[in-house]
């Protein structure tokens, strides 16, 4: 159990976790690989009054006098452009997130292509709702303009659409879209204007395309892209669309939400919390789109008397302290896996030292300098334990002269030599092995912040969420990793143990150059200041065993 033996324990144990990963993504149901219909519409199963999609064009659709619509909502940070044909959101531009760094193009979350569809859907069903129980028709909606802009004196704009039935029961759906906001607020005006009482029920859906054109992930960086819901009982579930392959959700709770996820951005509805709500997924169309949504309660509203149906919508970046404020278990979409606990004090702490020097590289060279500091003391005991093991080194090459091959009598007088120095070969392994959990912490809390995406450093590094385009930070983390293998005391015979030792920094080198380079740059500002604690520890011992020598 030398050193270095416990450096490549640790150094497997990372290296076993990425290819994990891997192996959990590439072993996943196959999904179909088929293009996704251009224009999908809703169907409600009649007994469940569950909405999902289907590919049947609405009557609106085979109609050629339809007076349709796609009216646009721009604000300060968004620009909704919303279809007047049951009013749905099919496409979200936020204006502040370029598709590409510095370019003048605005990423669009919510959109609607030929080979691609991800939108939000809303309505009301029941009785005597406009979308009717299988949802082949949907209201068609008027607008006062076609285009809503957000004034610089204005806080908030009020869009309304307007739909009367056959009845003459009025229906408005009003977007509220406010400055310095993703998060939009849906709500329908119900004026009953008949002699009897009615009945509706609101509800809110996102379909997105099973397939998506171009996908983040890498056999290096696994990235969710699926569904997600909270209920009173679990705070966050991922729902991913072969889980809706196996089965539909169905859960009911009060409040809750449901969203669609992927890389650093989140769409989610958000129903009024003092309501019951029905939660429920589909996969339609031939398993090309998958939908998750909420049913609010059946509401009855008599003759004569308007009622108000209301709901969230948020459709933006994974920003923690705008999706609680939404939800308070929203900001749970910006996933940190099962070390959140250690994640989540790290990005506050990632927050701060940004706001105190304004340049997210920077506060990342900050943050390794806290937490390796804040680990001296687990440095010092493992390279302390390292230095002893060192001293042992001529003890050690005598006992291997002496008993030769004979591993018995190798071990024993070994196992002697270690009871006798009063030496423990364990107390090199045991602080890296705590050290991990806080390197796997950094690793998910870098990668989930949509703070670094575009976010430049220094020099050639202009964005932190992206590879290192000329992999220098990546070749200095291997050389910096094989220099401190250098230093450590080397005392294993084990030819296979010594070419691991040699050959590791390689393989994390490879592993680092698909690395965001934010991620990078904590490791190579870490294995410098590792090497200079080790450098100061050593030379601490030395200087003790001299002044004990001299005595």
């Amino acid at each position: 159990m030398e050193s270095q033996r416990n450096i490549l324990i640790v150094g497997l144990l990372f290296i076993s976790f990425l290819l994990y990963m891997e192996w959990q993504d590439a072993n996943k149901p196959p999904q179909p690989v088929t293009q996704p219909t251009a224009v999908a519409n809703d169907a409600a199963t009649t007994n469940n009054l569950v909405p999902t999609s289907t590919a049947v064009a609405s009557q609106a659709d085979l109609n050629p006098q339809a007076d349709r619509q796609i009216i646009t909502i721009t604000s300060d940070l968004l620009k909704l452009s919303i279809d007047t044909l049951g009013g749905d959101i099919v496409e979200s531009k936020l204006l502040e997130y370029p598709v590409e760094m510095n370019g003048a193009e605005d990423l669009n979350l919510l959109e609607k292509l030929p080979n691609y569809t991800y939108v939000a859907k809303s309505g009301l069903i029941g009785a005597n709702g406009p979308d009717d129980a299988t949802q082949e028709s949907r209201p068609l909606y008027s607008s006062a303009k076609q285009s809503y802009v957000l004034d610089a004196g204005q806080d908030s704009i009020d869009v309304v659409l307007s739909y009367t039935d056959a009845q003459g029961i009025e229906f408005e759906k009003v977007f509220t879209v406010k400055r310095d906001a993703y998060n939009v607020d849906v709500s329908y005006r119900v004026k009953n204007t008949s002699s009897q009482n009615i009945l509706v029920q609101l509800w809110g859906q996102l379909t997105q395309s099973v397939v998506k054109p171009t996908e983040e992930s890498s056999f290096f960086m696994q990235l969710y892209r699926g569904a997600a819901f909270s209920t009173e009982q679990d705070k966050y579930e991922k729902y991913d669309f072969s889980d809706m392959d196996d089965a539909n959700l169905k859960q009911i709770t009060q409040g809750g939400w449901v969203a669609m996820i992927q890389h650093y951005f989140v769409t989610a509805w958000v129903p009024a919390s003092d309501q019951e709500n029905r939660l429920y997924t589909s996969l339609t169309g031939d398993k090309e789109l998958g939908s998750i949504g909420f049913m609010g309660q059946p509401t009855t509203i008599a003759p004569n008397t308007t009622q108000e149906f209301k709901a969230t919508l948020y459709t933006g970046p994974k920003l923690q302290d705008r999706l609680e404020a939404v939800s308070p278990t929203l900001y749970l979409t910006v996933d940190y896996g099962f070390l959140w606990w250690l994640a989540s004090p790290l990005h506050a702490l990632l927050t701060l030292f940004y706001t105190a020097v304004g340049n997210w590289g920077v506060a990342i060279v900050m943050l390794t300098l806290a937490v390796r500091g804040s680990m001296y003391w687990l440095t010092k005991k493992q390279y302390t334990s390292m230095a002893k093991m060192r001293q042992l080194a001529p003890k050690m090459a005598a006992l291997k002269e002496r008993y030769g091959d004979d591993r018995q009598k190798m071990g024993q007088a070994t196992m002697e030599l270690y009871r006798k120095e009063k030496v423990n070969p364990l107390g090199g392994c045991l602080p890296l092995l705590l050290q991990m959990p806080i390197f796997l912490g950094l690793f998910w809390m870098l990668q989930e912040s949509v703070e670094l995406r575009h976010a430049p450093f220094m020099f050639w590094i202009t964005d932190l969420s992206v590879k290192d385009p000329y992999y220098v930070l990546p070749i200095l983390m291997g050389a910096s990793m094989w220099y401190m293998s250098k230093l450590q005391p080397s005392m294993s015979a084990d030819p296979m143990q010594q070419k691991m030792m040699q050959i590791m920094p390689i393989i994390f080198t490879v592993f680092f150059l698909w690395f965001p380079s934010g991620l990078v740059l904590y490791w190579v500002v870490s294995n410098i200041v590792t090497l200079l604690q080790q450098t100061y520890i050593y030379r601490q011992i030395d200087n003790e065993e001299a002044k004990a020598g001299k005595k």
